[in-house]
């Protein structure tokens, strides 16, 4: 059974191309470029690892991760933040997610990233 991570991003030239890194590493990928779609798409997908940019359009990414987390059914899926906004590091820590990491990343650096995840 394929892990399964939540993409949430609403620059498209990030969504489409993380799609198809995570689908050839052999994960069930979803996304959406809608902040305010988080919480249905992680109930009806049901994700190991959410990768949740930091500002969102019309969402506040640290506001969605800290609902996450405060939600009994959600909490325990790993959350890792992603933004190219220099204190982004803090502020990610700060919001309960599980890491963070910085745009531009390295393709591998990410898959490294969620596989320690996947394999908690």
């Amino acid at each position: 059974m394929k892990k399964k991570v939540l993409v949430i991003d609403d620059d498209y030239d990030i969504l489409e191309p993380l799609s198809i890194l995570l689908e050839i590493d052999n994960y069930e990928v979803e996304t959406t470029p809608k902040g305010e779609e988080t919480i249905h798409k992680v109930n009806d997908f049901k994700p190991d690892v959410i990768l949740l940019d930091m500002l969102l359009s019309g969402s506040d990414g640290r506001q969605i991760a800290r609902a996450l987390k405060s939600n009994v059914k959600t909490k325990d899926i790993a959350i890792i933040m992603m933004s190219a906004h220099p204190s982004a590091s803090e502020d990610a820590k700060l919001c309960g997610a599980d890491d963070f990491i910085a745009k531009p990343f390295e393709s591998e650096d990410l898959l490294t990233l969620v596989k320690s995840y996947i394999s908690q």
